[in-house]
């Protein structure tokens, strides 16, 4: 099997709400709480780009 880091890259697009790391790290990053964070993916769905974007306009 060879390695490669597309499946790495496409995960690292995507904000998984269910994952209390990845929630933390994105509250954090972008000053807001997880529940901020848990809204926008709702929102606008688990793209980071999306989220940040969501997060941006509060």
């Amino acid at each position: 099997m060879a390695t490669t880091s597309r499946g790495r890259t496409q995960d690292r697009a995507r904000v998984a709400a269910g994952q209390d790391h990845e929630v933390k790290y994105e509250a954090k990053k972008e000053g807001v709480s997880k529940e901020a964070v848990k809204g926008a993916v709702k929102k606008a769905g688990n793209s980071r780009k999306k989220v940040e974007t969501e997060l941006g306009r509060k």
